[in-house]
């Protein structure tokens, strides 16, 4: 068994991020953060000195690991990435090299990673934990903080990675148990063997725990996409695409612009069709609340997942057809078609798939096994492969129908 084959079969993670800049909201004295909220310290270049003074006060009373962890499973999501540590330095755990986290410098004092870890432990949930490796703009030698040191002839970034980056990459390594992956972000212009050290690092303590490429220069197990960034065309390798509910990371008190869930489905469908995984994020609030909007979106399309989840877990890319899929789009494995239909067509209530070679041997829709009428044919003129899926005139919400095939699917060229 390799070690990438739970990832490829999961398909659907949780994102979490959440940290000292959840305090915020998105505002810093009456001024609102351009770009994403978590970005906010230096977006708004708040100074240190400042900033850190969010610790105070930072007392998340209403976190609770297990409640986070149930609903991500309800939701039909297989893992959770939780942020160790973003770029402003600050842990979210209980660090021995640096007194700056979660229970050392707040009220609250709890180990929030500790408390994930346990319950992805008791709920059978792959945990996975982001750490910003490049960026900290806490630390002196730490890449992004330029009003804080603006003196770059100071800086020695080595100092940095090795008093503080890879000993708490060690820490997550060996104190929290086993982890699905490590998600770095960031590399920008990291040295590449400091990157390697990294690398070399998680395979010597967990050699089944993967790494994502945000790493840099190619050395991890599988490609990040660009946030909220869905391929056109099926990938083989490995890959995953961060998505974000609204338009942050990071909670914000007045980003409501939220995705629905009709487009939730339609890129889960659309990054699987490609071959890859959807990592949905959420942003909790500073008591430890994910914001009802984030969940409204999240417990419509675990219901649909829970009727239709064989058609997304353990997929693989499907063939890719010659036309725009303006319907919805297809899932594939062993032999098996699965037709998302987004959009219900309209009279005459059929969808035309053209260009499918292989014979299809039955059709039903996935929710309740009821049989679906079609008609193949081939016509020699245009030499045009044409199969017409009929559906009923009353529409089925998100409906899939199951296309068994009597061999791997062949597309015509054209």
């Amino acid at each position: 068994m390799s070690k990438m084959d739970w990832f490829r079969q999961s398909k659907y993670g949780m994102f979490i991020h959440w940290g000292l800049y959840s305090a915020l909201g998105g505002y810093w004295k009456g001024k609102r953060c351009p770009f994403v909220a978590e970005w906010i310290m230096r977006n708004l270049e708040i100074p240190l000195a400042e900033y850190s003074l969010l610790t105070n006060d930072f007392n998340p009373t209403e976190f609770d690991a297990e409640s986070w962890v149930l609903r991500a499973k309800k939701y039909g999501m297989k893992y959770m990435v939780f942020t160790a540590k973003h770029h402003d330095g600050f842990s979210m755990y209980d660090s021995k090299y640096s007194d700056y986290n979660i229970v050392k410098a707040t009220p609250y004092g709890r180990d929030v990673v500790r408390e994930l870890a346990d319950a992805c432990k008791k709920h059978d949930m792959i945990f996975c934990l982001y750490y910003s490796q490049y960026q900290d703009w806490e630390d002196p030698d730490g890449n992004g903080n330029h009003w804080d040191y603006p003196d770059e002839s100071a800086k020695d970034f080595s100092r940095y990675f090795y008093r503080k980056a890879m000993p708490q990459v060690e820490e997550l390594l060996t104190n929290y148990g086993k982890l699905g992956y490590i998600w770095f972000d960031t590399p920008y212009e990291m040295p590449k063997n400091l990157c390697q050290e990294l690398v070399d690092l998680v395979r010597k303590i967990q050699p089944d725990c993967l790494i994502n490429s945000r790493v840099g220069y190619g050395l991890g197990d599988f490609r990040e996409m660009s946030d909220n960034a869905i391929p056109v065309i099926p990938l083989q390798k490995p890959w995953q695409t961060p998505m974000t509910l609204n338009d942050t990371w990071g909670y914000s008190s007045t980003d409501e612009n939220w995705k629905s869930p009709k487009m939730v489905k339609q890129m889960l469908v659309d990054i699987c069709q490609n071959g890859g995984n959807l990592l949905l994020n959420v942003g909790p609030d500073a008591l430890g609340v994910i914001p009802e909007g984030s969940l409204k979106i999240l417990e419509e399309v675990g219901s649909w997942l829970k009727l239709n989840g064989e058609s997304i877990y353990d997929t693989v890319a499907a063939p890719l057809f010659p036309y725009k899929l303006v319907w919805g789009g297809f899932t594939y494995k062993n032999r098996t078609l699965y037709m998302h239909i987004i959009e219900w067509p309209e009279f005459p209530y059929e969808i035309w798939v053209v260009e499918l070679k292989t014979k299809v041997n039955k059709a039903y829709f996935l929710h309740d096994g009821s049989p679906v009428s079609f008609i193949q044919t081939h016509e020699s003129g245009r030499n045009e492969y044409r199969l017409r899926v009929q559906f009923p005139e009353q529409p089925i919400k998100d409906a899939v129908v199951v296309l068994e095939l009597d061999d791997d699917p062949e597309i015509n060229e054209i």
